[in-house]
């Protein structure tokens, strides 16, 4: 029969526990693809839709231009998100 020293459980415990947390991050990190930037520019640009939705129709069609750029925008960010993943 082997014997562990207190040492060596302490560090098999810490050697295992390092193992699991860095394999369970690279599996969250491929899964989801990580990009927190790329998703808040998503719903920034969807807010600030919404307030343009809001807005009053009244500004010389500059309204409705920033509204179509936005649109153009929130498509490339989802394709950033999708190509990335």
């Amino acid at each position: 029969m082997v014997r562990f020293s207190s040492a060596s459980k302490l560090v098999t415990a810490f050697v295992l526990g390092a193992a699991i947390t860095l394999g369970g991050q690279a599996m969250i990190s491929k899964s989801f693809a990580n990009q927190p930037f790329m998703e808040a520019a998503l719903e920034q640009l969807r807010a600030a839709r919404a307030s343009l939705d809001q807005a009053a129709p009244n500004k010389g069609g500059h309204r409705d231009a920033a509204i179509g750029l936005i649109d153009q925008a929130i498509v490339q960010v989802k394709e950033g998100i999708a190509y990335a993943r």
